[in-house]
């Protein structure tokens, strides 16, 4: 068993994104390093290095507003593990939070949910993530309504539209997906020309991941998770709050499987954010 005690938790800079990224791909996650990069330029990692410079562990926070930060990338390599070094990072990542006096959230595996209730964690809500190889089912909108892809003159209503409804300030977020990869970016409009929802997506290591999608009801989110689908080649990662049973039968018909769950938990309350009713895929655990 790895001693912690003699690894130094160190800041990890963005420059330093490729060399941390083998820790997720050992893990088996999704990110690439483009994903490392713009989350340690928009957020602040801490990790821990050997004595050759391999990184060893991770951890990062990400600002989502005045009061709310997001914990993700708590990751060990396979040799350092159950040694407490996550825990110990995690509490690194707790605590810079309480010293912005901010409320932490984060998505939980069934696996570590047990050590987030002893810090303090509570429940908000179940997300299943689902692989999807292609969409073979098209959906169309609602009556009245119009899909048509986002354009950058779009961002800052998309901003907007996006705060009351998910609970987060992300302005930064929405605009990296927006530009990231444009074919999964598309809008919906009612008759009057009024957004009334979005999908934004992402090329990863392993699949494309379609998210945050945030819209009215959850038939105008279907349409957009469907026609973003249908813009790029699969395979397809979706991370979708358990209570939208529409999107689920949906995903279930097109061969989509879901092995694992999530559920949503946070250190503190923030207004909104239990409510996952306008929110029918999210960022991902990494993003929020």
């Amino acid at each position: 068993m790895a001693n912690i005690d003699v690894l130094e938790v160190v800041p990890i800079k963005p420059d330093q994104s490729e060399a941390v990224w083998p820790l997720s791909v050992e893990a088996g996650w999704n990110q690439n390093a483009t994903d490392w990069r713009f989350m340690l330029e928009t957020g602040r990692g801490f990790g821990c290095r050997s004595a050759n410079g391999h990184w060893e562990a991770s951890s990062l926070v990400l600002p989502l507003g005045r009061s709310l930060s997001w914990i993700s990338m708590v990751l060990v390599t396979k040799a350092r593990r159950r040694a407490g070094l996550g825990t110990a990072l995690l509490k690194r990542c707790v605590e810079e939070v309480r010293a912005a006096d901010g409320v932490a959230g984060l998505d939980a595996t069934e696996q570590g949910r047990p050590l987030y209730l002893t810090l303090g964690f509570h429940d908000l809500y179940r997300i299943s993530r689902w692989h999807l190889d292609k969409a073979a089912e098209a959906v169309a909108p609602p009556s009245g309504m119009n899909l048509r892809p986002c354009v950058s003159t779009d961002l800052k209503g998309i901003s907007r539209y996006d705060q009351p409804r998910s609970a987060m300030e992300r302005p930064g977020i929405l605009a990296h997906l927006a530009g990231r990869q444009r074919r999964l970016a598309w809008i919906a409009e009612n008759a009057e020309g009024k957004c009334v929802g979005f999908a934004l997506g992402r090329e990863g290591r392993l699949a494309n991941s379609i998210g945050p999608v945030v819209a009215d009801d959850e038939a105008i989110g279907l349409a957009l998770i469907a026609r973003a689908a249908a813009a790029v080649s699969g395979p397809f990662i979706l991370d979708v709050p358990e209570v939208h049973g529409d999107i689920r039968r949906w995903l279930w018909k097109q061969g989509a499987v879901s092995p694992r769950a999530y559920v949503r938990m946070t250190l503190g309350e923030v207004k909104g954010l239990e409510d996952p009713g306008r929110l029918f895929a999210l960022a991902g655990p990494e993003l929020g």
